[in-house]
């Protein structure tokens, strides 16, 4: 489209019928009121959690000197994992010219700012002085890759908002004067945020420049957030963890968990948002082979983890691997690779499995998995020190989360979801100008126009 001022009948026309679609959700209905506010209740609840811990310290969880990184750090894991879809969807399939990703790709974003934002909480809640987290900017070591890590978190978590905020504004100002019914404020902050957006062609030219830059910029970006964290894990000398493939390992799996979620999220927004015509059978068959290779590339790495280790078979591995194999986390492991990876790979080269309900169901179980994954990561290598364990109550022998560690963790994942309830309440959650777009597109290289 050579101009998309959307100015001819017919192009208005469907630009009207996306409008019409995406619009019709972007209000404060009565069932909005009530889940926002069950997920308001349920956080202050879980806060209360917290503050408990903030009064008697970490205590009061089942964190202790030998397992000192529990419940908190693999949630952390994972929520850093989970945010790199957007990279995946926007970035990866988009630039390598995938159209069909176009509905999708806001969801993913709106995925990536959720789970990136919490992540920096998730760490906090783990700190016994919160207040003195500012001394990690203030006094932080280039040689800690703490600092590395909470400083290409916070580059991905700017970078995905403006992924998510760009493509956005033309579509804020197609909706200003379509919001009738709304509540003023609401209509007041899309006249605000549009930022005088006018559908000239030269600003088109311009956000898709902007546009692409952002998109090769976050890629590395979202390498290194999770390559960052890896080595959190992999510097120290650690059974379990001293490992030198934790990189890709961690990567290939945060895209297992990353578009898991993304297939829950457009299962919900396709039934409760009625937006079936946008999230078709066709965008879940495509997921679907996403999900096979990227969690195929997961198995390989997690044969190589385990593998090598085994073949050599030092003392300590020996030990830690004995205890995930048969021994005291074994239910848990097994039921995470087989329910999590092998079972749903198999599944979903089922043509028929590959369509919207079987893909949530399966996407579900895959998303739970990899919470796991990250808690297998990170508790049953504490367990394992150099130097014997003695002369210490068994408590501190076996981490066990206590229902304080369970409420504050459910307290950032209620977070993730009140952030994804807002942003893809507020505002379009379908990028309207882009499916306009794309359907002029197809219908001129059919030939009716």
């Amino acid at each position: 489209m050579n101009e998309i001022s959307f100015s001819s009948q017919k192009e208005q026309g469907k630009l009207d019928s996306v409008a019409s679609d995406v619009l019709r959700n972007v209000r404060l209905s009565k069932g909005f009121i009530i889940w926002i506010g069950f997920l308001f209740l349920a956080l202050a609840a879980c806060l209360f959690a917290y503050i408990i811990q903030l009064k008697e310290g970490l205590g009061v969880t089942g964190l202790r000197d030998y397992t000192s990184w529990g419940m908190y750090i693999a949630n952390f894991v994972f929520f850093v994992a989970t945010s790199l879809v957007g990279m995946l969807i926007s970035s990866v399939l988009g630039l390598i010219g995938y159209n069909w990703v176009k509905p999708i790709s806001r969801i993913a974003e709106i995925i990536a700012i959720a789970f990136a934002a919490v992540a920096g909480l998730v760490i906090i809640s783990d700190m016994g002085r919160p207040d003195r987290f500012p001394y990690l900017f203030m006094f932080g070591r280039i040689q800690s890759p703490i600092l590395w890590d909470v400083t290409v978190v916070t580059t991905y978590l700017v970078l995905s908002l403006l992924l998510w905020f760009f493509p956005l504004i033309p579509d804020l100002a197609i909706s200003k004067n379509r919001l009738h019914g709304r509540p003023p404020l609401l209509v007041k902050a899309y006249e605000i945020l549009s930022l005088r957006w006018e559908h000239h062609e030269s600003q088109y030219r311009i956000l898709k420049q902007a546009l692409r830059i952002l998109l090769i910029l976050i890629i590395p970006t979202a390498f290194a957030i999770h390559t960052v964290t890896s080595w959190l894990f992999a510097v120290t000398p650690r059974t379990g963890w001293d490992s030198t493939i934790f990189g890709p390992y961690f990567l290939s799996g945060a895209f297992v968990s990353g578009t898991a979620a993304v297939i829950i999220a457009m299962y919900f927004f396709r039934v409760n948002y009625k937006l079936e015509k946008y999230l078709t059978p066709f965008h879940f068959e495509r997921m679907g082979r996403v999900l096979i290779l990227v969690s195929i590339v997961y198995i390989y790495f997690n044969l190589n983890e385990f593998l090598v280790p085994g073949y050599k078979l030092k003392t300590g591995d020996a030990i830690h691997l004995r205890e995930l194999f048969t021994g005291h986390y074994a239910m848990l492991f097994w039921s995470v690779q087989l329910v999590g990876l092998v079972i749903p790979v198999i599944l979903l080269l089922i043509k028929q499995m590959r369509r919207p309900v079987p893909m949530m169901i399966i996407s579900a179980f895959v998303l739970a998995a990899s919470w796991l994954k990250r808690y297998i990561i990170v508790v049953p290598g504490q367990g394992h020190p150099n130097l014997p364990i003695q002369n210490v109550p068994v408590e501190w022998v076996l981490y066990k989360p206590t229902l304080i560690e369970t409420a504050v963790t459910m307290a950032s994942i209620l977070l993730v979801l009140i952030i994804i309830t807002i942003l893809s309440k507020l505002f379009p959650v379908i990028p309207i100008w882009e499916m306009a777009e794309d359907e002029h597109d197809k219908e001129k290289l059919s030939g009716n126009e």
